[in-house]
Order: C-alpha cells, then structure tokens, then sequence
C-alpha cells in the first residue's frame, strides 16, 4: 500500500484545513506532520521558511499536502494575507492549531518591558489575532476546532519565567472567553498544556540533568515529553473526536500538576 494510501485510510481530520502556527520545528512540527498523516491539508506557518518548506517537503514525501505561509503572529498584516489567501484557496479554514511561542527567563524584579512586551506579542497576541482571523474562516466551513497551546505554567506560577507564564496564563483565560463567544457558530476552542517537552529549543536543558531535574519539579513520570506525545492530544482536540470540549484545559505533563 502506498504512503498516501495510509494517509486516506486513517482519517481523523480527512478533509480538513489545518492552519499549524509556529510549524517548521519542534511541537509546531509535530502537529503538522500528524495532522497531514490523518489526512489534513495542512498550512504551515512560521518566520522560519528554510525549515518550514522542509515540514512541506516532508509532509508531500509521505502523500500528504501541505503549504507554507511566512507569518509573523504578531502582525495583523501577515495575518489579513493569510486569511485572505485561505479564502480564496479553500473557501475555509477547520482547524488553527496557534502554536507559536517564545521563552524568556527572567523575574518581575529584572524582566524589563521590552522582554515583556515581545513575550506577549508573540505568546498572547498572536493567539488572538490567529484566532481573529480563523473565526470567519470556520464560519465558512460550518464550525471548526482552535487549539492553543499554553503551558502547565499557564496553571501554576514558575520563578524567573514572569513574561512567559503570565502569557501563557493569558493564553489560558483568552481560549475561554472565545469559547463563550463562538459555540454558537459551531466553534469549539480547547488548550493544551504541555510541561518540559524535548524539542530543538529544550535540547540543551534536557542534556542538563541538573536543569532537567528543576523544570520536570515534581512531575510524576520524571521525565520530558516527546513532541509526538503533545501532538497526539491536539490531534484529539482538533478531530471530531472531541465534539463535547471547548473552553477546556487538555493538561500533558507527566503529572507535573497532579503532585
């Protein structure tokens, strides 16, 4: 059987159109390449376009079909031109996985307001003009599934991380309030919060035991996840899968938050 006759016989999103933010590394990756493997036409975004057509290169050698977007999440600009692009390719959008994201350590004390400024551009921002833009692109399509994806810090506090989990928190609250506003369109809005994941941004911490060890705190499974472990759970979101979940917390952390 051929690569893309798997693809079509598994199905979980056929047919869909998947906007994948932050896709050309790490988690952002490994949602595109699953979605594309369950049957989703997926659009690729990042300011990366090197490793972002890699993603497409990818996914087209295993049967899918993808495309790639340069986008800035935190440009209203860059997102029009997407949207408009959607529209006039697909006639829709069903599923917005807004991945994209950044770290900067730092307390409230040290964290200057430019540090601040650019966590929550990108990390809170960027969620709500994604969202902005894929809302009418669902109505099209009679309903969809937006998929955030915060952090277990965006439940709990975390010392020199005041940006980013105060963002990632935002994150948190921003998915409900959507909820509230588009159920009645058939939209259903889910995050997901991942604790220590190992990908090309965490490479150095999770070969630091010591490093390791402090962020994994009291999870317990005691280690990191896999990128493919947290994309199983968007997969569910954004699948019909999970038709009676929206404003939800889909929490991927090893027990992080169960301790």
């Amino acid at each position: 059987m051929s690569n893309k006759g798997q693809t079509a016989s598994q199905g979980r999103v056929e047919g869909k159109v998947a906007i994948v933010t932050g896709g050309a590394l790490g988690m952002g990756r490994a949602f595109s390449l699953r979605l594309a493997a369950e049957g989703a036409t997926v659009i690729v975004t990042d300011i990366n376009r090197e490793d972002g057509e890699k993603v497409v290169a990818d996914i087209e050698a295993a049967g899918g079909t993808a495309e790639f977007h340069v986008l800035d999440v935190a440009s209203e600009e860059d997102w029009a031109k997407l949207q408009k692009s959607v529209a006039e390719k697909f006639g829709k959008a069903d599923i917005l996985i807004n991945n994209a994201g950044i770290y900067l350590s730092g307390t409230t004390e040290n964290t200057d307001s430019v540090a601040w400024d650019r966590t929550f551009s990108i990390n809170a921002k960027g969620v709500f003009l994604g969202s902005r833009a894929a809302i009418p692109l669902m109505r099209k399509a009679g309903g969809g599934s937006i998929v955030n994806i915060s952090s277990n810090w965006g439940i709990v506090g975390f010392p020199d991380a005041v940006a980013y989990v105060a963002s990632k928190g935002a994150v948190r609250l921003l998915t409900k309030a959507t909820a509230t506003e588009v159920a009645k369109d058939g939209i259903r809005v889910n995050s997901v919060h991942p604790s220590l994941t190992i990908t090309h941004l965490s490479k150095d911490i999770v070969n630091d035991p010591v490093a390791t060890k402090a962020l994994l705190g009291p999870s317990l499974l005691g280690r990191p996840a896999k990128a493919e472990e947290i994309a199983n759970g968007v997969l569910f979101l954004a699948s019909d899968e999970s038709s009676y979940m929206t404003g939800s917390e889909l929490v991927i952390d090893g027990g992080y938050l169960a301790s």
